[in-house]
């Protein structure tokens, strides 16, 4: 397997869930109303899934050129909150031809400081021409 430069990022704050909600459109309370993400019994707000998905998809763009990308599927695997610095690794996997394309599949997992995955995925896109 071949690895990828990780990606860290800046960390989580509440104000970047309160903008992500609006930009988003998903104002569900357990994202930004601490009362409520602790009367569901999460102890508080939780980032949205989808910014955590985000986050995977940046990096993928930073790795490849996004008109490469052919294929992105995540499945998410813990609740990640506000106070936490997220890093995305990704590694290649395999090289396959297929359609009269070359193309690189791999797999990405987004940690937290700890090393808890948060989301894990795999992806393909074209093969950069060397």
């Amino acid at each position: 397997m071949e690895p990828l430069q990780p990606i860290i990022k800046n960390e989580i704050t509440h104000t970047q869930l309160v903008r992500y909600a609006g930009a988003s459109g998903d104002f569900n309370p357990i994202h930004t109303v601490v009362p409520i993400g602790e009367k569901a019994g999460l102890g508080g707000v939780i980032a949205h899934g989808m910014l955590v998905m985000g986050f995977a998809g940046q990096a993928l763009a930073q790795w490849f050129p996004r008109q490469h990308l052919r294929r992105f599927k995540v499945r998410f695997s813990k609740m990640t909150r506000p106070g936490e610095q997220l890093t995305v690794y990704g590694s290649i996997t395999e090289e396959v031809e297929q359609a009269g394309e070359r193309l690189l599949q791999g797999e990405l997992q987004v940690k937290n400081e700890q090393g808890e995955v948060k989301l894990s995925g795999t992806f393909t896109v074209v093969k950069p021409e060397q």
